[in-house]
């Protein structure tokens, strides 16, 4: 923030590293003041003080819920440097130079602080603020922010251990029992980064009658105290779906994805803000609450490189796949539909039987997709069978 005024051209922070997006903790955090003036101009006190807090405040029906937290205070007189002063340490500034206050102080020791975050809420938040101090006038002051990011290593042995559970739940028609469905999950690891996959394996059973769907997001929740109270704000950030799974049936899955988007890691030091994630895998019952089971995520800043990885691998299997074609005879003629060995009826699992709901109020009667035969193979083209990671089992 630049401040001008009628006698002050230009009253601004600067820091040493304008490039730098964020401090850590234990870092230096070093500038300047830069001050040029229009006509002379006195100045008895120039004051930096650098501040963090963390602030939440909302309503709670007509009460106002409000608190803070301070992180970092720091306070210093700066003075020019090779320039004269008179005895009450005022200086004299005048129009046609630049003056510069150098100022720096470090940040807390880990533990002692927590990153930036801004909500809705509540925030954390630092800068630095410049006070210019004159005789027989109001002080003029200057702010600028700059970022806290901590540290969090997801690669320590509590975050390294596989996590997994089970839910079930009867369904009910009526108050007439209606069968259940149950799900049974796990996860390799609970620390992940920004851009990494999470595997999933789970098994999805449905005794119902209807048809249930399942799901899994991963989901953010934003815990804000004030006054001794607690709001909670929860936010789906990305979502990945399996096919439907219609009653007596069963569903896998064998290693399916989800990818980790572009969020910020996990802050659990402040004591009034904590931002936690979650991976939530749950089962949507047509006319019935979700079967859900939550297992915790914990978002760092020092990853695995799973996705490096990950992304290998699939490459090797494409490499591995497009060399396979070279061993294959192409037919001498067209093959006729009678030729086709593939049963594009027992092809059809992937087409929604019903629409895709997440309220109470959708649907529970299939809706069945119009067949069409599929075009005439060409010289290129090959049957051939893949296994997804998905595949329908019958309950036994």
């Amino acid at each position: 923030m630049v401040v001008m005024s009628k006698t002050v051209k230009t009253f601004e922070v600067i820091f040493s590293d304008p490039s730098k997006t964020f401090y850590c903790s234990g870092d230096k955090v070093a500038g300047k003041i830069l001050v040029e003036v229009a006509e002379v101009t006195r100045v008895s006190a120039m004051k930096v003080l650098g501040v963090g807090c963390a602030k939440v405040e909302y309503a709670k029906g007509k009460q106002k819920c409000r608190e803070e937290n301070e992180y970092l205070r720091y306070e210093e007189v700066v003075q020019l440097d090779d320039h004269p002063a008179d005895h009450d340490g005022s200086v004299i500034l005048r129009p046609g130079n630049k003056y510069e206050y150098m100022f720096g102080f470090e940040l807390p020791q880990q533990g002692q602080i927590v990153s930036s975050y801004k909500g809705k809420f509540g925030y954390v938040q630092y800068y630095v603020k410049a006070f210019m101090e004159r005789p027989a006038q109001p002080a003029l002051e200057c702010k600028k922010h700059f970022e806290v990011e901590e540290p969090l290593d997801v690669n320590t042995p509590d975050l390294l251990s596989p996590t997994g559970g089970m839910k079930e739940k009867k369904v009910t028609c009526m108050f007439i029992p209606d069968g259940q469905v149950s799900l049974n999950a796990k996860i390799d690891r609970k620390g992940f980064c920004e851009g990494e996959d999470i595997c999933i394996c789970a098994k999805f059973e449905n005794t119902c009658s209807r048809i249930v769907i399942p799901k899994a997001a991963i989901i953010s929740k934003h815990t804000y105290q004030a006054n001794g109270r607690t709001k909670v704000f929860r936010q789906k950030l990305s979502s990945v779906r399996g096919n439907h799974i219609i009653s007596g049936m069963c569903d896998a899955w064998q290693g399916k994805t989800i990818r980790v988007p572009k969020i910020k890691p996990s802050m659990l030091g402040c004591n009034i803000i904590r931002v936690e994630y979650a991976l939530m895998i749950y089962m949507h019952i047509p006319g019935s609450e979700k079967l859900i089971l939550e297992l915790p995520l914990v978002i760092g800043t020092a990853g695995l490189g799973s996705r490096t990885n990950s992304m290998s691998s699939t490459d090797g299997s494409v490499s591995n796949a497009s060399a396979s074609w070279v061993s294959l005879r192409m037919p001498s003629a067209p093959p006729s539909y009678c030729d086709v060995t593939r049963d594009c009826r027992l092809d059809q699992p992937l087409t929604p039987l019903l629409n895709d709901y997440d309220g109470d109020d959708s649907p529970i009667f299939m809706h069945a997709s119009a067949f069409q035969f599929p075009n005439l193979p060409a010289y290129s083209e090959v049957d051939e069978e893949f296994s997804g990671n998905a595949h329908m089992l019958q309950v036994c």
